[in-house]
């Protein structure tokens, strides 16, 4: 229920009805037209810009247009109790009591399905992605948060949603961790002390999970790496992603689909792959040349098995097999990405980090070659967070080694705060995590004010002893809505629009912008009542407006709908 959307429906077909009046012939032309809420400082319900449109097609003045335009629709749209022109030939709309009374019915009998626009698209969504060498640091956090909401903000809508993860268990990365288990392995089992090895992974982590290999398996063979290699590194792994998944959980994130890469090297699927490119003659025996902007000393010119991918806007063209004649880490993602394309889905969306930017033409590049530019590949890359403490940038303890971990945060803050901020601006800008901010009980902890909002509402609906989610009738029908009222109803009927667009462009940020929006609307409200009686919700244990309270319903259903897509906790009692 998009009431942008028909109002604007509305209008074009008045507008056609009547197109001899204004002159004007093309149907396409309406194609331009918006109905969108007008600047805050302006006093009106609905704006359009159907005058200005109209003008540059039939070439007259848009204030002489708007006033035709006007005459009709007051004629043939009775929503509309008032309408003005304003500047070069905006027209402005408020609406009238009886819409206002229809349009809040219509919303209550929705219920939790406003907003929602109906998409039946089936999407991957593949997002953390982190190497299977330890626990999530905090590197992982905004992308991990991002792609959760991202994908419950789609599924939302109607989207059927896969969320995936993709297990770096292929590569020395591997190797490197799964040794450095067996020296820690050593190390607990005959005290031997741990290689001074820049290779190795120090971290305190490894330690633990040393021991629950060694509780599990006492008599294990430590003689030689290379012996038990396959083992421990199986073993390894597997504890190292219960962690991964355990700090997941903590977050209040389930993916629907963990892909090895191992598996995917295994059964062939890279080659499968590669032999398709070869079919479609995307692929050659050739010569590159040496990377730019970096040392060439150690550059060797060999002949490679290259992707053509400057055919599909890459910058150059790129190695699908290394020196030794292994697959590259690239031409295991071309694989990887192909079974995606096996798997039917109308889109993919890859959640990046920061350092991956460069990595978008090529792989890109393949999902076009593969599909036949048949399927999408969007990929949205999420900037840095900065901890800020007491004013000064902050580093957490860094128990793990090197990096300060999901679980160092979550202990610090908690779920909700967490994903509430790393949603705090647009995925494409860095921003500040200010510990101090998230803490407080104030207008600026934004994820508390929304909160506290739901709670209000509730501690309103206990004191008349009545159920938030039950239908209150209205006796005398003729309750008007006081500007308070239409200010909230006004940014209550924008939410559909809302998360149309947050889903159309992919930006999730939207939902806790507009939430935290509609709060302030609301307290500022509610603390008006304390300055002028006029305006208190209850006088004499009575509700003064019973119209306030369906009002408040529908806010409780957004702020129900949009805290369930960003995955934060929704109060009662605060």
């Amino acid at each position: 229920m998009n009431l942008f959307n028909n109002y604007l429906k509305l209008i074009k077909k008045s507008i056609i009805k009547h197109n001899k009046i204004i002159g004007f012939n093309s149907k396409t032309e309406l194609d331009k037209i918006i109905i969108e809420s007008p600047p805050d400082k302006f006093d009106y319900d609905l704006s359009s810009n159907i005058a200005l449109v109209l003008s540059k097609k039939i070439n007259q003045n848009p204030r002489i247009i708007a006033d035709k335009i006007k005459n009709i629709l007051q004629k043939e749209i009775k929503d509309f109790s008032d309408i003005y022109i304003a500047g070069p030939g905006f027209l402005n709309f408020n609406l009238s009591h009886k819409a206002w009374i229809n349009i809040i019915n219509m919303i209550l009998k929705s219920g939790k399905k406003f907003g929602i626009n109906k998409s039946k698209n089936k999407i991957n969504i593949e997002f953390v992605s982190a190497n299977p060498t330890g626990p999530m640091h905090i590197g992982h956090c905004r992308g991990a948060v991002f792609g959760d909401v991202l994908s419950n903000l789609l599924k939302f809508n109607g989207n059927k949603i896969t969320k995936e993860f993709y297990i770096n268990d292929y590569g020395n990365q591997v190797d490197d961790f799964s040794k450095s288990v067996f020296y820690r392995l050593r190390e607990i089992k005959f005290d031997e002390e741990f290689p001074k090895d820049q290779s190795l992974y120090p971290g305190n982590y490894i330690i633990d999970i040393s021991r629950k290999i060694l509780k599990k398996n006492p008599k294990i063979d430590l003689k030689s790496f290379d012996k038990i290699k396959n083992k421990l590194k199986k073993i390894s792994i597997q504890y190292s992603m219960d962690m991964i998944k355990t700090d997941l959980k903590n977050l209040n994130i389930k993916h629907d689909h963990f892909f090895s890469e191992t598996k995917l090297v295994k059964d062939k699927s890279v080659q499968k792959a590669i032999d398709l490119l070869k079919k479609n003659n995307f692929v050659q025996e050739g010569f590159l040349e040496p990377p730019k902007g970096e040392e060439n000393i150690n550059w060797k010119k060999t002949k490679r098995l290259i992707f053509k991918s400057s055919l599909f806007n890459d910058d150059t063209n790129r190695a699908l097999k290394k020196d030794d004649n292994s697959w590259t880490y690239f031409a295991n993602d071309v694989g990887y990405h192909h079974t995606k394309i096996l798997r039917r889905y109308d889109y993919l969306v890859n959640i990046l980090g920061a350092d991956h930017t460069g990595y978008i033409k090529r792989i890109s590049a393949a999902v076009n070659a593969l599909s036949k530019n048949k399927i999408k590949l969007i990929c949205k890359v999420c900037q840095l967070v900065k901890f800020i403490k007491n004013g000064q940038p902050f580093k957490m303890s860094k128990r793990e080694g090197d990096f300060i971990t999901i679980k160092d945060v979550l202990n610090e803050v908690g779920k909700d705060s967490v994903r509430f901020m790393m949603l705090n601006r647009g995925n494409e800008v860095e921003i500040d995590f200010d510990f101090d901010k998230v803490l407080e009980k104030s207008k600026d902890n934004p994820v508390f004010y929304v909160q506290y909002s739901y709670a209000r509402i509730n501690s309103l609906f206990r004191s008349l002893n009545l159920n938030l989610n039950n239908n209150i009738n209205l006796k005398n029908k003729d309750y008007l809505p006081n500007p308070y009222e239409i200010k909230l109803l006004r940014k209550i009927i924008e939410w559909p629009k809302i998360i149309e667009l947050a889903s159309n462009k992919l930006e999730p940020h939207r939902i806790p912008f507009y939430l935290y929006e509609i709060s302030t609307i609301f307290h500022s409200y509610w603390s008006r009542g304390n300055e002028n009686p006029k305006y208190k919700f209850i006088v004499n244990g009575k509700i003064n407006n019973p119209l306030s309270l369906k009002i408040f319903q529908l806010i409780a259903i957004i702020l129900q709908n949009g805290m369930s897509i960003l995955g934060v906790s929704l109060p009662k009692k605060m």
